[in-house]
């Protein structure tokens, strides 16, 4: 049987046309909106760290023991992560709003925090912990509100 003159064919092999659901799409783009926004998480915290360890010894060169204390310390270390993380999103095309938001997630959990150690009811050593391990849920969030910024 030969085929039409419309018919796309490969000499001795098969072309075959299998239909796109919409279904089939959606699960595409779902998927590749996951992985658009789980990278664009990693992106943030490899920046962040790279921010932490870039600028901690060169505010230490400039101010020898501006981090001494403890309230201090943490509120520079998260200045110091904004400030990785914020070139990165710039570069990358976030808007500022973006930037601000993302910005506060590295303060929020360490204001939080700060209330009980200033009572002395948190030793330093909590406060910075809790403070890095409850940063990355809140730069979670901080995506999560605007989904269509950081799956794209």
């Amino acid at each position: 049987m030969a085929a039409a003159a419309s018919d796309p064919t490969i000499s001795a092999m098969t072309t075959e046309t299998f239909p796109t659901t919409a279904a089939h799409q959606d699960v595409h783009s779902r998927g590749r909106r996951i992985w658009h926004f789980t990278r664009h998480y990693l992106e943030m915290v490899v920046a962040m760290f790279v921010g932490m360890f870039a600028l901690g010894p060169l505010e230490a060169w400039l101010w020898p023991g501006l981090s001494g204390r403890t309230d201090v310390g943490v509120l520079v270390m998260a200045t110091n992560m904004s400030i990785g993380m914020a070139a990165w999103m710039k570069v990358r095309g976030h808007s500022w709003r973006g930037i601000a938001e993302m910005s506060a997630s590295m303060y929020l959990p360490f204001v939080v925090l700060l209330v009980p150690f200033w009572a002395g009811a948190a030793s330093g050593g909590a406060v910075m912990t809790w403070g890095h391990v409850l940063m990355f849920p809140a730069m979670a969030l901080a995506m999560l509100l605007r989904p269509a910024e950081y799956a794209h």
